[in-house]
């Protein structure tokens, strides 16, 4: 019976765990962009400021919510670049259709040099940040992060909605501080 309990108590704890939170840091991962090249988040915090913001992939349409958060940030690139921040967008999804989902994505885009966009097959990026949305059509809360130089969360949030996303006013606001 203890044994059980204990077991409850753990499945319970991990079922319930939150996305990392101001003051905590970022627990690093490596994921490939769009050319296949492995990246790591340590390795762009390494270079200063990072913005990380999770979109929700391919949910069986491309999200109008993360168009308009994605073209929103690269308008505001210059205020980025600025603040010497890189920005990361991370596109989740199932293995077999995650790449060509993500390069479909950012087909109409024209992401600056400081804008990176990571591809998360199987959601091992978001599911390590606790993030996974797990109900028909969804695959992940859409999120926002900033992180200092040393990989610390200086800002952070989580919509627990398709809407209620950081703004790119709200972020630049966030790196100035």
């Amino acid at each position: 019976m203890l044994l059980l309990l204990s077991f409850l108590a753990l499945t319970s704890a991990v079922m319930t765990a939150a996305p990392p939170g101001v003051g905590e840091k970022a627990p690093d991962f490596a994921l490939a962009d769009l050319a296949g090249t492995a990246r790591k988040l340590s390795g762009f915090t390494g270079q200063g400021p990072v913005v990380l913001v999770v979109l929700r992939g391919f949910p069986g349409y491309q999200c109008p919510l993360c168009n308009r958060q994605v073209g929103e940030l690269v308008r505001n690139a210059d205020g980025f670049a600025k603040a010497g921040a890189r920005v990361v967008m991370v596109y989740p999804g199932p293995r077999d259709i995650a790449q060509s989902k993500a390069n479909e994505f950012v087909s109409d885009k024209n992401l600056p040099q400081h804008f990176t966009l990571l591809v998360d097959p199987d959601y091992a990026m978001v599911l390590r940040y606790n993030l996974r949305w797990d109900a028909p059509k969804e695959t992940a809360y859409p999120s926002t992060f900033v992180l200092d130089k040393s990989g610390k969360i200086t800002y952070a949030k989580v919509s627990d909605s398709h809407g209620g996303r950081a703004t790119a006013a709200e972020i630049l606001a966030a790196l100035a501080k």
